[in-house]
C-alpha cells in the first residue's frame, strides 16, 4: 500500500466499523431503504492458500512475456484498487438494513482486504525477479486515489466499484472456466484461482448496495463509463511498463508452451462486459458461474 493510501485506509476501517456498528443497534442515520438479495453462496474471508515459499518463475505463464505480463500488469492494480472497493462500500454501512446484505458486506471487506495483502506478497515475488514496479504504483495511486477519486461523488465511487466487481467476475469466471492459468506456476496458480473464487462469490455485494443507495439506470452507466476507461487506461500503462523491461533472452528448451487458445481482454473480458452491464435488467447473478467457486474451494479444501 502506497504512503498516500495510509491514512483514507484508517479512516475507512474506523468509519466501517463505527457505522455498521450503529445500524446494528438501531442508530441509523439517513434515508433507509430495502433491497432484494440474490441468493448467493456463504461469504467467508479465507487466508490465501498460496505457497509464496515457491517463488515465482519469471515468464510464469506458459514460458511466454507477453500474457506473462498481461497479466502481471493487472495484478499491479488490484490492492490499491481492492481498497477503493471497501472505502466505497463502506461508506454507505448505515443505508443498508437487509441482514443478509449487511452480513455479505462484511464479508466483502474481509475478503478483499485479504485479496490487497496476498497481492502485495505477489509484488515483492515481481521485485526480486528486478522488476521495477514502485515507481508506477506511486503514479497509478496518485493520479487514480489522489485524483480521480476525490473528483468523483461519493455515489459515482460507488457506481464505479459496482462496475469493476463485474468487470473483476468476469475474469474470474474465465480464470475457472477456461482454463487460462493451466500454464501458469503453482504459486501464480493459487493466488489466483483463489482471488478469482472469491470474487465470484462477492460479485453481487456492491451492485445490490448500489441498488439501495441509488438505482439509477444513467448513475449505473457513468459509473461503468469511468470504470472502463480508467481500467483500460491503467491496465495498458502497467503492461508497457513491465514490457519496457523485458530482457531479451534466447528461447529455452521447453520455456515456451503451446496455450490451449488464445484470449482477448478486448473481447473477453471488454466487450463481454460492456453487453452484459448495459442492458437495463441486468444484475450480476444472472451469470450462472457460482459452481466454479464452489467447486475451486472445495477441491482445495477451504469451500
Amino acid at each position: 500500500m502506497g504512503p498516500a493510501l495510509v491514512p483514507r485506509a484508517a479512516l475507512w476501517r474506523a468509519g466501517m466499523v463505527s457505522s455498521m456498528a450503529a445500524a446494528d443497534t438501531g442508530g441509523h442515520a439517513g434515508t433507509k431503504e430495502s433491497t432484494m438479495v440474490t441468493e448467493q453462496s456463504s461469504i467467508r474471508p479465507r487466508k490465501p492458500p498460496v505457497p509464496f515459499e515457491q517463488g515465482l518463475t519469471r515468464h510464469w505463464l506458459g514460458g511466454a512475456a507477453v500474457p506473462t505480463h498481461i497479466v502481471n500488469a493487472v495484478n499491479l492494480l488490484f490492492p490499491a484498487g481492492e481498497r477503493f472497493f471497501i472505502r466505497s462500500v463502506a461508506r454507505y454501512a448505515d443505508r443498508v438494513d437487509d441482514p443478509s446484505l449487511r452480513a455479505q458486506m462484511k464479508a466483502f471487506f474481509g475478503q478483499e482486504g485479504h485479496h490487497a495483502k496476498a497481492h502485495e506478497r505477489f509484488f515483492d515475488l515481481l521485485r526480486g525477479q528486478g522488476y521495477e514496479i514502485d515507481r508506477f504504483l506511486r503514479a497509478y495511486e496518485r493520479v487514480a486515489y489522489d485524483g480521480i477519486e476525490r473528483l468523483c461523488s461519493p455515489e459515482l465511487r460507488l457506481a464505479v466499484t459496482a462496475a469493476l466487481e463485474h468487470y473483476t467476475a468476469i475474469m474470474a469466471e474465465d480464470a475457472l472456466q477456461a482454463g487460462t492459468l493451466d500454464l501458469a506456476h503453482p504459486t501464480a496458480r493459487a493466488l489466483l484461482l483463489w482471488h478469482a473464487a472469491e470474487e465470484i462469490e462477492h460479485k453481487t455485494v456492491a451492485f445490490d448496495v448500489l441498488k439501495v443507495v441509488n438505482p439509477s439506470y444513467t448513475l449505473r452507466l457513468l459509473g461503468f463509463a469511468v470504470a472502463t476507461i480508467t481500467l483500460s487506461m491503467f491496465w495498458l500503462a502497467a503492461l508497457l511498463v513491465l514490457l519496457a523491461q523485458e530482457r531479451r533472452r534466447p528461447a529455452e528448451p521447453g520455456d515456451r508452451l503451446p496455450f490451449p487458445r488464445r484470449r482477448s481482454v478486448l473481447k473477453d473480458v471488454f466487450l463481454r462486459g460492456i453487453l452484459e452491464y448495459v442492458r437495463r435488467d441486468f444484475h450480476p447473478s444472472q451469470n450462472d458461474n457460482t459452481h466454479l467457486a464452489r467447486a475451486y474451494l472445495a477441491g482445495i479444501g477451504v469451500a
